[in-house]
């Protein structure tokens, strides 16, 4: 199964590693007319790699007809007939329950796939003892509402980045199908579709070396204010996303409070969040919930602004723009949210239970951030890979001020026809060097995420955040 693959020219002729230091020029008639034709309204390319490993785009045809009217409600109800139920209810047409892998990449011949796998996979091939990565037959059902894609074909003429953190001129969905920088692909990670409101359990587990455990549960109201095709705020308003969360245990902490209000542009004035502490029963602003501040519920494994792979400001690095390659990333994660996929059987020293994952090769676009001269941050190199079809982050490769290798995140992908969207879950963190990792964005145990959840801007006022209760 090896594949001499190359690092793939960038498309309309675009040159390699563009840094987005100033407002680039909207793609042309001829690029935006490609949308939908050689490229998907997204933005990827339509047909299947050369070698036949990767097929063409099918989107929505790569599903039944009966996964469209799904609800919440059916969700929570397909739990009681198993796991067998849950994967077909979300996954493709040609991905079932009980797949056998094409082939599985191993310690052993993991020098055979280098080309296609990302540097923090080789490292935990080479140090984690259970990890492998089993890999199926790729599918690709990421796709959007048709008003949002029709939104994208009007982004890709008008929306404009200014320096890293300054988009303009889009008014839904991912705003640059056609990107010229490396700030345009995260940016496009950042405003993909998502829905417009999910209510989601996000439980959080710390590994140790050893593979013992701790959980906490967090529960999580969004309203994606960008994303709502009813009633889409454009960019100019500043304001992306509402989102507020309860701690449910651990018992020490739980009743906590977490408000942000997201912004485009966070590079002067910061995050706007507030915390609510039930012990001092008073509500504070957050001012250091960004950038390499430590999540406060990770143990040090986890910095904020790997918060959905990457969140928040752009300004600490360079962005450069290195093309795409053919990479094996998590994809089609649907066993995974299986409801015998509980953390006693899916957590293992050193890596997530590869019974569970599932591996696909997928071509992804690579971006490479670079920490600024005399600028601060505890990861000097970022290196990012971004699905081509849902532009979501699958993977970063994370390097410390040595310039060595010191943190791996990963997202298993999953596509929900019904929604539709593509989001990670659950999102790992790994530390290589201390052989921990830290599991977030899982809900195995709990509820399936509400995707039809509505809110009013007024639910998310931080005068009354201390009245909240998101829990059931």
């Amino acid at each position: 199964m090896r594949n001499n693959n190359r690092w793939q020219p960038l498309l309309g002729g675009l040159v390699l590693a563009i840094s987005a230091t100033s407002a680039l020029a909207a793609a042309s008639a001829a690029e935006v007319a490609k949308l939908g034709q050689s490229l998907t309204p997204s933005g990827a390319e339509a047909g299947a790699n050369a070698a036949g490993t990767i097929p063409a785009w099918a989107g929505r045809k790569a599903y039944r007809d009966e996964q469209f009217k799904i609800r919440y409600e059916d969700l929570q109800a397909l739990r009681k007939n198993g796991p067998e139920a849950v994967v077909t209810a979300i996954a493709p047409k040609g991905m079932a329950y009980g797949d056998k892998p094409r082939f599985v990449i191993t310690k052993a011949n993991a020098a055979q796939y280098a080309a296609q796998l990302t540097a923090g996979h080789r490292a935990l091939l080479e140090q984690a003892p259970d990890f492998q990565m089993r890999v199926y037959a790729s599918q690709r059902g990421a796709f959007n509402p048709p008003e949002v894609d029709a939104a994208i074909r009007d982004n890709a003429s008008k929306a404009s980045l200014e320096g890293s953190d300054k988009p303009s001129g889009a008014r839904l969905g991912i705003p640059f199908p056609i990107p010229q920088s490396g700030a345009e692909v995260i940016w496009n990670h950042k405003l993909k579709f998502r829905g417009s409101g999910v209510r989601r359990y996000n439980n959080e587990v710390i590994v140790a070396r050893d593979g013992s455990f701790q959980l906490a549960r967090i529960v999580e109201d969004v309203k994606l204010k960008y994303g709502d095709p009813l009633a889409p705020a454009p960019l100019s308003e500043g304001l992306i996303l509402y989102y507020l969360q309860e701690v449910l245990s651990p018992k020490r902490i739980a009743g906590q409070l977490l408000l942000v209000h997201e912004s485009t542009d966070q590079t002067e004035g910061g995050r706007s969040a507030w915390i609510y502490n039930p012990g001092l029963g008073r509500t504070r602003r957050a001012p250091n919930v960004g950038y390499d501040n430590p999540k406060a519920s990770a143990d040090g494994l986890m910095f904020n602004d790997q918060t959905d792979m990457y969140n928040g400001a752009l300004d600490r690095y360079s962005w450069k723009l290195l093309g795409k390659k053919e990479i094996y990333i998590p994809y089609n994660a649907a066993r995974l949210l299986a409801p015998d996929a509980s953390y006693e059987k899916l957590i293992r020293k050193g890596s997530l239970n590869p019974e569970f994952t599932r591996y696909e090769l997928h071509r992804v676009w690579v971006v490479e951030a670079t920490l600024k001269p005399g600028i601060r941050h505890s990861f000097r190199k970022r290196v990012f890979y971004v699905d081509e079809d849902s532009w979501s982050i699958a993977a970063v490769d994370c390097y410390d001020d040595r310039d060595q290798l010191w943190r791996f995140q990963e997202a298993h992908l999953t596509s929900f026809p019904f929604v539709p969207a593509t989001t990670g879950s659950p999102e790992v963190h790994y530390d290589l060097q201390s052989g921990r990792y830290f599991v977030t964005a899982s809900y195995s145990g709990d509820d399936y995420p509400d995707f039809g959840a509505r809110f009013e801007d007024a639910y998310f006022r931080p005068q009354t955040l201390a009245s909240r209760k998101l829990r059931k």
